[in-house]
């Protein structure tokens, strides 16, 4: 019998039912639309400059030599000489990210936004039409050039469903548009059927592993599979899910529970001895509980990583990894216990690291529960201290970022400012969600005196200025 969640099987042909949007080398490419003098030039973004920083982005240039997401900032220097490093300036590209959304509205509503640079949008039953979808897409396209700018470029992919339109979104880069039809699913000479099944969202190496053990490379060996091998491959329900997707049908996933909320940070050189690292890990703590506190959860976990420098260990800084859990109880809200249990399991770390320096470390409240069913406390104190914890956010809100702060995250204030992960977009309403300003120039020398600071108004002002100077001089890249 069919899951309550799966749709029933639609047999062929199948409807173009999902547009889905990829922004081509997003943070990069914010980058390149505000500084018009690094457009057609090798440039990458990363939260550390110096070399053994890590980029989260580059440039198309910059990828023509090997460049990557993943690539330390030596190595691309390496491989580029002539690239450019670029401070990441996190809320800049959340400022962007809320023009895409307003630029696509004006064609299609956005049904879900999956990431900072992703978004999926549902078809019509006159916007199914191959014809008219494709010209949908070139009115995004225009949407975005004109209200976002020359070099904010996108691919975009229509097909039967979610996973096959992110997976054509990824057939045809930069500036792409691919249609899946039904013809091209088929494993026996579909457009797809020869694609390494890894390009498929969802299966990473270790899935891969897994198939290839099972004689499954490609797409279109996957697509051969019975329901019941696909449910044995996955270990479960996934499998049937997959199953589905790639004949075309739509499968609706039942709907999940934030399990975690939580933040990291990879400490600077300055910064990598306990004594500033227990300062940086209580700033992220204060800043995953805004946003508890925000989202309507309380937490009855909280967990410390810490990445330690090291000779033998697999962690992408050479070092090992120590971590602990602590319980919260019922549920909790409140700053204060959850800074008393950090604080208990920072001595637990502290003996990790005498001989060896910490490099990153990150902090997770997990186990969570909505706050209107957690259980109510049984004490007075306990109930005033999550009161001054909302009252502290408030406060943050209206003035500020730390305005009122902790005395233990003094000395780290500036420190964790907020990076941004791809598949999460800070919410600005939360004063400390992601760094609150970013910087004039975010390609200046690292020895040079700190940058002038930008507030939101001056960035978008920067974004406009942009636009000016593409209406004036830039014809579509």
């Amino acid at each position: 019998m069919t899951p309550r969640y799966l749709a029933t099987f639609v047999p062929f042909p199948v409807a173009l039912t999902t547009l889905f949007i990829d922004l081509n080398s997003y943070f990069a490419s914010v980058e390149q639309q505000v500084a018009p003098q690094l457009r057609n030039k090798a440039v990458a973004v990363a939260p550390v400059t110096s070399d053994a920083g890590c980029c989260i982005a580059a440039s198309y240039e910059a990828k023509k030599f090997g460049v990557k997401t993943g690539t330390r900032v030596g190595e691309a220097k390496r491989l580029c000489p002539s690239i450019t490093i670029l401070d990441a300036r996190p809320r800049l590209y959340v400022l962007m990210h809320h023009r895409i959304l307003a630029a696509v509205d004006t064609k299609i509503p956005v049904h879900k936004v999956h990431s900072i640079d992703e978004v999926s949008c549902r078809l019509d039953r006159l916007q199914r039409d191959p014809d008219r979808a494709k010209a949908l897409s070139l009115e995004i396209k225009q949407a975005i050039y004109h209200r976002c700018g020359a070099w904010m470029r996108c691919s975009i992919g229509i097909a039967p469903n979610r996973p096959l339109a992110k997976l054509a979104t990824d057939m045809q880069k930069p500036d792409g548009l691919v249609i899946l039809r039904d013809q091209d699913l088929e494993p026996d000479g579909g457009v797809i059927a020869t694609l390494s099944a890894q390009e498929l969202a969802g299966i990473g190496p270790k899935m891969m592993k897994r198939l290839e053990h099972a004689g499954i490379k490609t797409i279109g060996d996957l697509r051969r599979q019975s329901e019941k091998q696909m449910r044995h491959l996955w270990g479960g329900m996934v499998g049937e899910r997959w199953y589905h997707w790639l004949r075309g049908a739509e499968v609706h996933e039942p709907t999940t529970h934030k399990g975690s909320i939580g933040h990291s940070h990879v400490l600077a050189p300055q910064r990598r001895d306990p004594a500033q690292a227990k300062s940086v890990a209580f700033r992220l703590l204060l800043k995953a509980a805004a946003r508890l506190r925000h989202d309507n959860y309380a937490a009855r976990k909280l967990t410390l990583s810490i990445r330690l420098v090291g000779e033998n260990s697999v962690s992408a800084w050479g070092g090992g990894r120590w971590d602990a859990t602590a319980a919260l109880g019922d549920g909790c809200i409140d700053s204060g216990t959850m800074l008393d249990a950090l604080g208990e399991l920072w001595k637990q770390a502290d003996q990790h690291m005498r001989e060896t320096p910490p490099v990153q470390v990150g902090v997770t409240l997990h186990d969570l529960v909505s706050s209107q069913s957690q259980t109510l406390p049984l004490f007075q104190d306990e109930a005033k201290q999550g009161r001054i914890s909302q009252a502290m956010d408030k406060i943050n809100a209206k003035y500020g970022a730390n305005t009122l702060y902790t005395a233990n995250i003094h000395d780290a204030r500036t420190s964790a400012s907020g990076g941004i992960a791809f598949n999460f977009v800070p919410d600005l309403s939360i004063a400390d969600s992601v760094q609150a300003r970013q910087g004039t120039d975010s390609g200046r020398n690292e020895r040079q005196q700190p940058e002038k600071r930008l507030t939101d108004a001056e960035a978008n002002a920067l974004i406009e200025a942009s636009l000016a100077f593409d209406r004036e001089h830039a014809p579509r890249a």
